[in-house]
């Protein structure tokens, strides 16, 4: 059987896994790249990869790569491929498209070419075409955009591998299966399975980590319950040796249920999610070898005889409890029963929050970087020996360690006990984890400090030439003694900058290179930021009221977000209903974070238009093309620009005026446009302007953490008078 080249994609952070699962399926010359491994291999070890991964996403065939400089040179290199050789007029077929720092950049229109393309060949030799159909189409074809190269693939797999078959429609799992069966596979569930040791998951949700353990104590192939697979409508299917495989895979799990199992049990506190548990498991064909059962952590105690075993959990990191608060003494009692119930165990714990990890209170042996969709997270694995003794919370485990303080640190800690109790409260009224507390209200501490969940981001104002250098940092070390104890947050959760004045190159530096992305809510939304890489953390939570005011606005509409640093206001602006959005920045950094905060938010960002490009020259260039396009658009410049990516500089006090006409004339009829900026001097030329109407909403867009210092930004409503 010959060879051929495939590509296979995963989940960042199970490319080594993925790599190491290929070779022991056959796979040859197997290289690891991002979010994926390309191997060579027969198409029957591509079947046995559909059938048996347990790790892979998708499995795909190229058929041709080429240089894809424009539509219209993907649209001819298309129509070389006989696409009668992959499917019939008669069959449906479907288009992924995926386009990365390359001049085609938007995805939809990238496969609305190619799709053109196959009917218009179909329809040139047949006269007729083919049906597009989205859902579960007889073919479906994968388009990948790489700096202007484009792959083009048939996708195997059809639907996500992850997808086994035994879930309800429309029950949420807060893990994909390859996921789960990534932390089983780096918690060593295999030999333990084997040597017969038991498995338990006392936060089961609806099953997915006891499932697929079963699936892995049974040698029961991951792909047997589906009966969809993108290769079952491909001309070329190998029918027979699809058979095959399966009566295999077949006799293999006849085979692995015959062995004498461990126990498999997973506890969750909620009957509902444990109702759907006993189904999917039936659905599997595995309830008889799986226990589930709606029990408290706190009535958690091992499987009676189980010397041995693997105790895994993906504990809540905080909407499932709903109380923040009560999270870190969950994780302590998590790692009080892993000691207590547990000993001579392993254990696997994943979370987004190390802070919530090192209140388990036990030291992790080894630690894996995974990530749950957008979100990373960490894999905390333990050895449950007696070298390992917990701690409680009441031993000081995970709490900030008190110390006296001085007089000038007591001044400040109790600005702060006043603080706390005016926004602590609205903030969790408004489901806000982001929000200022202090912003140099005592002129001595001139700092500013930002709650981010459970973690704190301080800035420092640089001290004027008059104040004593030493005094400064002594009245800095007095604020960062009093932090720890007033919030009850480690020191390493206290992320410190100096800000000064920034221009040009300057203003988006990185500060370190740690790369950890921190989930937060800002009411019905979810944005990832950074504390430690620059000197802003991705959120401007001062414009909080503007991005909400979007929302509101958004319902139906077509909304551009330009200089869109993270598209935070693009995240808004679909939440409130935009019918479609444009999100245009500079950097192919902030664009990436704007497309994990798109995804993050339950939207596809292949199915948003992402550009990255110099706004003013992107307006310039739109002025013909995009006229009257946008029905909402935000626009919130630096003040000050020079770029090494822009023709000259730009100055926002200087270039408003041409700024806002640009862009007025990409705005519809009836349209609103929303100006922001920081300069705090700045001054609108009304009179200039006079074409339009101008409405100042700097006072409707000062959040109440911030009244403190109204003249933290500008805003303005405009539209055609």
């Amino acid at each position: 059987m010959p060879k051929q080249q495939f590509f296979t994609t995963a989940a960042l952070g199970l490319e080594p896994l993925l790599a190491a699962e290929l070779i022991e399926l056959g796979a040859a010359e197997v290289k690891e790249e991002r979010a994926g491994v390309r191997f060579s291999g027969s198409l029957q070890t591509a079947y046995r990869l559909c059938l048996w991964s347990r790790l892979a996403s998708r499995v795909l065939l190229p058929l041709a790569s080429f240089a894809a400089l424009d539509t219209d040179s993907l649209y001819r290199e298309v129509q070389k491929i006989d696409w009668s050789q992959h499917f019939a007029v008669t069959s449906s077929f479907a288009i992924d498209c995926t386009t990365v720092r390359s001049s085609i950049t938007h995805s939809r229109y990238g496969a609305l070419r190619v799709k053109d393309a196959i009917v218009d060949q179909f329809r040139t030799r047949n006269g007729e075409r083919p049906s597009v159909s989205v859902e579960q189409p007889d073919l479906r074809i994968n388009l990948h955009i790489l700096k202007d190269q484009a792959t083009l693939s048939i996708d195997l797999s059809g639907d996500s591998l992850h997808r086994r078959g035994y879930r309800i429609d429309g029950v949420h799992a807060p893990l994909k299966e390859n996921l789960a069966a990534a932390i089983l596979i780096r918690g060593g569930w295999p030999e333990i399975a084997a040597a017969g040791g038991a498995l338990v998951d006392p936060m089961c949700g609806s099953g997915t980590l006891p499932l697929e353990a079963a699936l892995i104590a049974t040698d029961t192939a991951p792909g047997l319950l589906r009966d969809y697979f993108g290769f079952l409508g491909w001309r070329q299917h190998d029918g027979e040796l699809w058979q095959q495989l399966r009566e295999e895979a077949l006799q293999r799990q006849h085979a692995g249920l015959q062995h004498k199992q461990g126990p498999i049990v997973g506890y969750d506190t909620d009957g509902r999610a444990i109702k759907f548990a006993w189904q999917h498991a039936q659905n599997a064909g595995l309830n008889k070898l799986i226990h589930f059962e709606k029990r408290t952590l706190r009535e958690f105690s091992s499987p009676a005889g189980s010397e041995t075993g693997l105790l895994v959990a993906n504990p809540p990191y905080g909407e499932r409890l709903g109380v923040e608060s009560e999270l870190p003494a969950l994780y302590n009692l998590l790692g009080e029963k892993l000691a207590t119930q547990c000993r001579g165990w392993k254990a696997a714990v994943i979370t987004s929050n190390p802070q919530l990890g090192r209140a388990i209170g036990l030291r992790a042996g080894k630690i894996n970087t995974l990530y749950n969709g957008a979100l990373k997270c960490q894999l905390l694995q333990f050895e449950l020996d007696e070298k390992n003794r917990w701690q409680s919370l009441a031993e000081g485990a995970g709490r900030a360690v008190k110390k006296e303080l001085s007089p000038g640190a007591e001044m400040f800690a109790n600005r702060l006990r006043k603080n706390l109790k005016k926004y602590q409260k609205w903030a969790k009224k408004e489901g806000l984890d982001c929000y200022r507390l202090y912003d140099a209200d005592l002129p001595e501490y001139a700092v500013a400090v930002d709650i981010y969940g459970d973690e704190v981001h301080l800035q420092e104002y640089r001290a004027p030439k008059s104040i004593d250098a030493k005094k400064a940092a002594q009245r800095l070390q007095e604020v960062q003694d009093a932090l720890p104890q007033m919030l009850d947050v480690m020191p390493d959760k206290i992320h410190l900058k100096v800000r000064q004045q920034q221009k040009g190159t300057k203003q988006y530096q990185k500060q370190a290179k740690r790369g950890v992305l921190k989930e937060v809510r800002e009411g019905n939304c979810k944005f990832l930021v950074n504390l430690t890489d620059y000197l802003d953390t991705g959120l401007f939570i001062d414009h909080r009221p503007t991005r909400q005011l979007i929302q509101q606005l958004a319902g139906g509409t077509r909304f551009l977000n330009l200089f869109a640093y993270t598209g935070a206001a693009t995240v808004h602006a679909l939440v409130g209903g935009a019918m479609e959005t444009t999100t245009v920045d500079m950097s192919r950094t902030y664009l990436e974070w704007a497309e994990k905060n798109i995804a993050l938010n339950g939207f596809d960002p292949d199915d948003e238009e992402l550009i990255q490009a110099d706004c003013l020259a992107w307006l310039d260039a739109e002025q013909d093309n995009r006229a009257g396009s946008f029905d909402l658009i935000f626009l919130d410049p630096p003040t000050f620009s020079n770029s090494k990516s822009m023709d000259g500089n730009f100055d926002i006090q200087r270039d408003h005026v041409e700024l806002l006409r640009n862009a007025m004339k990409l705005l519809a009829a009836g349209g609103t446009l929303i100006f922001s900026n920081n300069l705090r001097n700045f001054k609108m030329d009304l009179k200039t302007l006079a074409e339009l109407q101008i409405e100042n909403l700097g006072n409707r867009t000062i959040p109440y953490d911030f009244e403190r210092n109204p003249r933290i930004h500008n805003c303005w409503l405009i539209r055609r008078s």
